[in-house]
């Protein structure tokens, strides 16, 4: 389906890289709204959801999003309901524009309308940029597809080695003296199930190894360049975060998070990423209520985003410090009335 992501990819590569912290600061993020029923609407969460904060999600990781605006029994929006990207298919018409929106669900498929009976918007679609498709958007998650492959198999490797003590424990060296008398078979057999039933696994960790027969223990060992797979880690997580759009120094990684560096970072996610992905969700779900609320706008309200606090100091600061303006000039540069 094109509204899908890369199918295969756990959510932890998206909590690691910092995705889900940019989910939860567009979803707390104070929201003000033209209208106050429409700010109570967009506020008002469906199903224990945030809208702001599912949609963001659901840009980040598919590129698009769907908002199904219900109505009550009069016509008025009652709920803002965000539909699950992957389930959803775009039906345009001959001329290539989206008329509808298949829904698919349990076995089940429902049609839903792009606009009602009286031209209003029914489905508000939001998507980030495609630049090779008319009718989806693209995700982070395509470009940042090779980095989570690196990542999670770094991740399982370093469990193996955890599970093998990081170092393949040894091998038995069968001597076979004067004779020349190999090992059978059957004996090779019985070898590998005493030591698969007594000797492996963490609970026999330790269990000192009675040796028989001309057999001998060889310990191995990986070189430390074989075992450095940390940095390889660290490496696809700083990809992936920069695909999301989030500083890797957030991530917390050794050398990168020093509590200078964490204050810029925080503050460059805001203004980079942040504040653009709110301002794309609150646009499209602004135009897409405008049928029922005239002139409808719905921006983040820049003054009381704690992360910015320090910008909005520095800027009261010159303003305060410029003699030349009037009270009533310096109210209207910080936007007060």
């Amino acid at each position: 389906m094109g509204g899908a992501g890369p199918r295969g990819v756990s959510l932890e590569c998206h909590r690691a890289a910092g995705g889900a912290a940019g989910c939860r600061g567009a979803g707390s993020a104070p929201i003000v709204a033209s209208d106050p029923a429409l700010g109570a609407l967009v506020a008002a969460p469906s199903c224990g959801q945030g809208l702001v904060e599912t949609l963001a999600s659901q840009l980040l990781l598919h590129g698009n999003g769907y908002v199904q605006i219900l109505t009550d029994g009069a016509g008025a929006p009652a709920e803002l309901f965000a539909l699950r990207p992957e389930r959803v298919t775009v039906e345009a018409d001959a001329r290539g524009w989206p008329v509808a929106y298949r829904y698919k669900a349990g076995g089940s498929a429902a049609v839903l309308p792009a606009e009602d009976g009286a031209g209003r918007v029914a489905v508000v679609h939001v998507k980030a940029l495609h630049p090779l498709d008319d009718h989806y958007g693209a995700g982070c998650l395509g470009a940042a597809a090779g980095a989570i492959a690196a990542h999670n198999a770094a991740a399982k490797w370093n469990a193996a080695l955890l599970e093998n003590a990081a170092r393949p424990s040894g091998a038995l060296v069968h001597d076979p003296g004067d004779k020349g008398m190999p090992l059978s078979a059957e004996q090779v057999d019985r070898l590998r199930e005493e030591l698969a039933e007594s000797f492996a696994g963490g609970a026999n960790a330790g269990r000192p190894l009675l040796l028989e027969g001309g057999l001998r223990w060889q310990a191995l060992s990986l070189s430390p360049a074989e075992m450095d797979f940390l940095a390889l880690k660290d490496s696809s997580a700083r990809e992936i975060a920069m695909a999301f759009g989030v500083p890797p120094m957030l991530l917390g990684l050794p050398g990168d998070a020093t509590y200078a560096n964490y204050r810029e970072a925080n503050r460059a996610l805001w203004r980079l990423t942040v504040l653009p992905l709110c301002a794309k969700i609150l646009g499209a779900v602004a135009q897409g209520l405008s049928g029922w609320f005239a002139g409808a706008e719905l921006r983040v309200d820049l003054d009381r985003v704690p992360a910015l606090a320090e910008d909005r100091m520095a800027l009261w600061r010159e303003v305060s410090a410029a003699d030349w303006l009037t009270a009533d000039e310096k109210k209207a540069l910080l936007g007060l009335s």
